[in-house]
């Protein structure tokens, strides 16, 4: 049996990975990809480019299949399970996004999962799972926040054996994440001055490191975090992984307590800048973002633009390419939002 990229067996688990994937490799990951993802727009933002006097593009990955591009790495991971492994079924935790990558696998795949989502998580995103998952998934609500579900989510694994899919720790992952990047690349022929992208536990910005150390070694690449959950700054700041004593959910789709490791060491290598957004402005982006470009982005999808406020001086004359990670939004949730983008 030819291994999958990048694997270790140990007897029957699905254990550790080899090594940091090369560009070659993820490139292959794009091709096993094609005809599963989309190939999202890379849509250049009259609006923006005018209001802070640069060339600004938006990644629409809000447009994705699963309306996020968590697919990727989810679907490059499960497809490379072994029969053997399959047949074990696969558990995950996630506050949404990465749970319907994983559902929307299982269910192309015909493989069972179990799914831990914390109770916090917004009931547009439990119904998606349902609904890309199938009779493939179950659902288990479980704690406040992504971590409890996180906890919950291995504690199942070790009783059953069951084969645990990441959300952001792993170099699968990483490389189906990175090819969001690549595609970038492919599509603006012109140099990338900056690239901003949003962070939570790490996956897609350490995908965007990698990228940027073989194609883009003259961008600026900036990484952005809810300022009330902002682990990866207080990581980066101490030199090593650092769990937060407390956070906001809001974000839910880039709110988490402790950064991944193997994410961590790849983005201190390469993250040029790390910045975060209080929650006041990121309402106000998701708003302006709704009006001015008719994009319906979620909290998360919206960090990459809503720090441009901060960049401005750097950007005036530049290219930027801002990637809007997802748009899994209620928008019944619209007045909550005006309220917190109006409060004083």
């Amino acid at each position: 049996m030819q291994l999958p990229f990048f694997l270790l067996f140990r007897g029957m688990e699905f254990n550790k990975f080899i090594d940091i994937p090369n560009l070659h490799q993820i490139k292959r990951v794009a091709e096993q990809l094609k005809g599963v993802v989309y190939q999202t727009p890379l849509q250049f933002s009259n609006t923006l480019s005018a209001r802070f006097g640069a060339n600004i593009y938006l990644k629409r990955e809000d447009l994705q299949l699963v309306r996020s591009y968590k697919i990727r790495g989810a679907f490059h991971k499960i497809s490379n399970l072994p029969n053997q492994l399959r047949q074990k079924g696969v558990v995950t935790a996630s506050a949404g996004n990465h749970a319907q990558g994983v559902a929307f696998a299982c269910a192309s795949l015909q493989i069972h999962a179990i799914i831990f989502m914390p109770q916090s998580t917004p009931l547009q995103k439990v119904e998606a799972v349902r609904f890309f998952g199938k009779d493939f998934i179950r659902i288990m609500l479980i704690g406040e926040t992504y971590d409890e579900a996180f906890k919950s989510s291995k504690e199942y694994c070790e009783s059953t054996g069951a084969i645990y899919i990441p959300p952001f720790d792993d170099y699968d992952i990483i490389a189906g994440q990175a090819t969001v990047i690549l595609e970038i690349v492919e599509q603006l022929t012109k140099p990338i001055d900056y690239l901003v992208v949003p962070v939570g536990g790490g996956g897609l910005a350490a995908g965007a490191s990698l990228i940027k150390k073989y194609c883009l070694n003259q961008t600026v690449l900036v990484g952005v975090e809810p300022a009330e959950a902002a682990s990866t700054t207080l990581s980066l700041a101490r030199g090593e992984v650092t769990e937060l004593g407390k956070m906001d959910p809001f974000v839910d789709g880039a709110s988490v307590r402790k950064m991944g490791n193997l994410t961590f060491a790849i983005c201190q290598k390469y993250l040029d800048q790390i910045c975060t957004v209080d929650k006041k402005s990121l309402c106000q982006t998701m708003l302006d973002l709704y009006e001015n470009e008719a994009i319906l982005s979620e909290p998360a999808g919206a960090l990459s633009v809503s720090v441009l406020e901060q960049l401005a001086p750097q950007i005036k004359g530049k290219t930027v390419v801002c990637v809007i990670s997802g748009g899994n939004f209620d928008s019944k949730r619209f007045p909550e939002i005006k309220k917190i983008a109006t409060e004083s």
